[in-house]
């Protein structure tokens, strides 16, 4: 197996793949912009390898790419600049083909569906994004899937819901677990008892890990359902059970939502994305199942009590009084 590239590793499902790979011995490469948060993240681990990179230059994307046989692309942007996932996408293929990549994975997500037209939604079933965010994702994925083939490379898209695990700031759950830990409320997006589902991001790691090294997985897009049905008010209510206090709810509605966008520039950009609250997009991964098999997924009841378990000892460790320094030689 050749050496395999997180680009982008620095996010939370680049932890849960390094996780994933460090696990079987297999050594891999962290690229980002920043050393400092790779060598947060990664330095004590000597399978990882720590490059950084320009992603708005294909020379930097050849550099930081020569070598691999796999490029797993993570890369986030702010939520008010979409624009740059097709763009930074092709600058990006650009350079994997140059320095010889023989395979891409692209860590996608929901948006490019649209509006969904059945109950679950499968990998035919049509990509018509009626948002910004919605088309620009689209136009990513089809620059993925226009790549395969091209210079001997072969290309795969994993698509994923919401998610959640510990300490994922980004996580439409996060102020829920903060809330639940501090016993003040949780503030939510409503509706909150319209069906939804998240997956646990640990689960994500060993899915890539087995899709990238199965033959089968390249030249079409998959789907990675959450770990079964649910509704936020649901899951609110799992967390403060788990600590022992009831759910403190305030829901925002989409008029609050709107006025929030006055002052919050993430929450004006998530405007257009609120469909999601009234018709969501729920996955069927039957396809994915059944080319890997078994496709573990954590309970939502164990995946909250081990977030929790997370955040409470990131919580203690932080307030810790400080102990003096011991000197080694590295």
């Amino acid at each position: 197996m050749g050496l395999v590239g997180l680009f982008g590793a620095a996010g939370a499902i680049g932890g849960s793949v390094a996780s994933a790979l460090r696990a079987s011995g297999r050594p891999y490469r962290v690229v980002g912009r920043s050393r400092g948060a790779l060598e947060a993240e990664f330095g004590a681990d000597p399978l990882a390898e720590i490059v950084t990179w320009n992603p708005d230059d294909p020379q930097s994307v050849k550099a930081a790419a020569q070598g691999l046989e796999t490029l797993i692309y993570l890369v986030g942007v702010p939520y008010w600049d979409f624009r740059l996932h097709p763009i930074l996408m092709q600058k990006t293929l650009e350079g994997a083909r140059a320095a010889g990549v023989s395979k891409l994975l692209l860590i996608g997500t929901v948006y490019p569906f649209g509006r969904p037209q059945r109950a679950r939604v499968d990998e035919s079933h049509p990509r018509e994004p009626h948002t910004f965010k919605g088309r620009m994702r689209k136009e990513q994925e089809d620059l993925v899937l226009g790549a395969h083939g091209r210079d001997g490379l072969q290309t795969a898209i994993l698509r994923l819901p919401d998610f959640y695990g510990p300490n994922l700031e980004r996580s439409l759950l996060y102020r829920v677990f903060q809330a639940a830990l501090q016993g003040t409320r949780a503030d939510l997006i409503g509706p909150i008892d319209t069906p939804h589902e998240f997956v646990f991001v640990p689960d994500v790691g060993p899915v890539v890990a087995s899709l990238i090294d199965e033959p089968r997985a390249y030249g079409r897009a998959w789907n990675l359902a959450g770990a079964g049905v649910t509704t936020q008010r649901e899951i609110v209510e799992r967390i403060f059970s788990e600590v022992g206090r009831p759910p403190k709810l305030r829901v925002a509605g989409p008029w609050m939502v709107r006025a929030l966008g006055l002052f919050d520039p993430f929450m004006r950009e998530l405007v257009e994305m609120y469909y999601l609250q009234t018709t969501p997009v729920l996955m069927d991964d039957s396809a994915l199942r059944g080319l890997l098999g078994e496709v573990r997924k954590t309970p939502y009841h164990e995946g909250i009590r081990q977030t929790l378990e997370a955040m409470k000892g990131a919580a203690s460790s932080a307030t810790a009084p400080l102990r003096p320094a011991t000197a080694r030689a590295h």
